[in-house]
C-alpha cells in the first residue's frame, strides 16, 4: 500500500458521481475513498467541500458530504504556510498574462488554489481530472497550477492504482 497523501479536487468526485462511478452502480468507490482516508492516504480540503455542498441539498453527493464522509476528509486550509503560498499562486495567476481577467476570476473564486497550496505545504498530491492546458487563455488550469508550483499531480485511476484499489 502507497505511503503517499493524495488530496482529491471536486471535479473527481462530481465526475465520479455522474459518471462511472454512481452511488448506486459502484458504492465501492466511495467506501474506499473513506477507507483510503481512515488509513491517511486520501483527503481533500474545505474549500472543495464548500464547493460541493453549493448543490442541491437533496443531491446524493451532498448527502455523501453531510453523512458520510468522515470528520478531517476535509482538511482546513486556514494555516499561515497554506495561504503564503495560496498568495504566491494568486500572484503568479494574475501576473500570468496570457489568462483572460474572467479566466484569473474564476480560478480566484475555485478552490482550485486552495488545494495546490494544501498540497504545496503537505508535500501531497493533488487528484484531478483537469488535463495541463499550459497556453490556455479561457481557464486557469489546476495541472498546469501545480507543475508551475512543483507539486504533482494525478488522475483519479492512477491513485486508485497506487493504493491498490481494486472493485470486483
Amino acid at each position: 500500500m502507497a505511503s503517499r497523501c493524495y488530496l482529491v479536487d471536486s471535479d473527481v468526485l462530481i465526475t465520479a458521481k455522474n459518471l462511472y462511478y454512481a452511488f448506486d452502480i459502484c458504492p465501492g468507490f466511495w467506501e474506499c475513498l473513506i477507507h483510503h482516508h481512515r488509513e491517511g492516504h486520501v483527503f481533500s480540503v474545505d474549500r472543495v467541500r464548500n464547493e460541493l455542498l453549493s448543490g442541491r441539498k437533496t443531491e446524493d453527493l451532498v448527502q455523501w458530504v453531510q453523512n458520510e464522509v468522515p470528520r478531517g476528509f476535509f482538511l482546513p486550509v486556514d494555516h499561515t504556510e497554506i495561504e503564503n503560498v495560496y498568495t504566491e499562486i494568486m500572484l503568479w495567476v494574475q501576473d500570468h498574462s496570457n489568462y483572460f481577467e474572467q479566466a484569473k476570476a474564476n480560478f480566484a473564486t475555485s478552490a482550485d488554489g486552495w488545494l495546490a497550496a494544501c498540497a504545496k505545504v503537505r508535500n501531497a498530491i493533488v487528484v484531478t481530472n483537469e488535463q495541463p492546458s499550459p497556453n490556455s487563455r479561457k481557464s486557469v488550469k489546476l495541472p498546469d497550477v501545480c507543475n508551475e508550483f512543483n507539486v504533482n499531480c494525478e488522475t483519479v485511476f492512477n491513485m486508485l492504482r497506487t493504493l491498490g484499489v481494486r472493485f470486483s
